[in-house]
């Protein structure tokens, strides 16, 4: 091929009057661009004959010619394209005045589910459902839970502070602000807020720094406490017994082991046998048979005294779990991501198991087992 560049600049512009559809279009760009026989490929295998001199402007000169082809047929390909289009609506084939499809219904959150699930079980036992800002006091997220400035137990929640600002911010002199690391915050507005007897449930969202498969810098959080004059650890066992069986299954065994928390004393982690293994040990219950579900204890006297109980009169318990952790092993998400991530297609199927590797056509719980005794 002996052309030009602006010989075979011209000779384009004279094919590209002769399309008429896309099949000629493509033909166009494989005559010019193809990379075995086309025009400009063969003009640049040329190069290495030419004279040294020559070799730059040459070259170039044939770079910017491939650039402009490459712009010229995207151009006509969009306007074919766009009279086609325009074609297909003259011409009856696409009827606009036709009803469209029909909007895919939505569905309930597994965390939704799962709050409501949670509130509907304690409500039957009297309590009652509250909330509290998000953007919470350093008071009410940490000291008045017996969690005072440097307490080495801050470390594991110290998070997301925010600075007062705009025409409110004189208003509050030395006072920090943050997101709320837990709902605890509504147990001690509630407790200043009601004389007892207090029987509560808060739901909400916190925030903390942590990211992970299995922890999100914001997730659902769920907090009860009871506060009467004769609220035993008795009662505080029978109610979570109660409870964990009636969210998981009444063959669930509820097992209370010693823990530590600032707010409560004594305290407890409540872990409960595992209802996708029956304690054999899975993937979910990490080979052990038991799962963790939730932190708990009776209320510490100091919160009483804070809130201006006074802890010789009065006495409760209180209990916090998290509602997407609880969500996660009811569905057998392999990642809390995918709480947040997961379109609607795919968190139907999640309810149905469907996308859990080894899980069955419908939750473990749901169908009836012989109760496992305990290790």
């Amino acid at each position: 091929m002996s052309l030009t560049p602006d010989d075979l600049l011209r000779a384009f512009a004279e094919d590209a009057k002769a399309f008429h559809s896309l099949e000629d279009l493509e033909g166009l760009r494989i005559k010019y661009l193809s990379r075995k026989s086309g025009f400009l490929t063969e003009a640049m295998k040329a190069i290495p004959g030419l004279p040294p001199e020559e070799r730059k402007s040459y070259g170039a000169r044939l770079n910017d010619v491939k650039k402009q082809v490459e712009e010229r047929l995207e151009a006509l390909e969009a306007d074919l394209k766009k009279r086609a289009d325009e074609e297909r609506l003259l011409t009856g084939v696409l009827d606009v005045t036709l009803p469209g499809l029909p909007p895919e219904p939505g569905m309930l959150h597994p965390i939704t589910r799962v709050r409501r699930q949670m509130e509907e079980i304690f409500r039957t036992l009297g309590y009652s459902v509250e909330d509290a800002p998000e953007i919470e006091d350093d008071w009410y997220n940490f000291t008045a839970l017996n969690l005072p400035e440097n307490h080495p137990a801050r470390d594991e929640q110290d998070t997301f502070y925010l600075k007062p600002a705009g025409p409110a911010a004189p208003l509050h002199p030395g006072r920090r602000f943050l997101l709320r690391t837990h709902t605890s915050n509504v147990q001690i507005r509630a407790m200043k807020k009601h004389a007892p007897p207090l029987l509560v449930l808060a739901p909400g969202r916190v925030y903390r720094r942590d990211d992970s498969p299995r922890h999100s810098p914001m997730f659902h959080q769920i907090e009860g406490f009871a506060i009467d004059r004769r609220m035993s650890f008795a009662n505080f066992k029978a109610t979570l017994d109660y409870f964990l069986k009636k969210l998981f299954d009444e063959s669930v065994i509820v097992r209370f082991q010693p823990s530590y928390y600032p707010f409560t004393e004594p305290s407890a982690d409540v872990v409960v046998s595992c209802v996708f293994c029956c304690q054999k040990g899975c993937r979910v219950c990490s080979q052990t048979g038991w799962i963790e579900i939730m932190g708990s204890g009776m209320v510490h006297p100091q919160v009483l005294r804070n809130v201006g109980y006074d802890p010789a009169q009065w006495m409760g318990f209180a209990f916090g779990m998290g509602i997407d952790r609880v969500a996660m092993i009811k569905y057998g998400m392999p990642n809390i991501r995918l709480h947040f991530e997961a379109g609607v297609k795919m968190m139907r199927g999640l309810l149905r198991g469907i996308y859990c590797p080894g899980s069955a056509s419908t939750p473990p719980w749901t169908k009836p087992r012989r109760r496992s005794p305990p290790s």
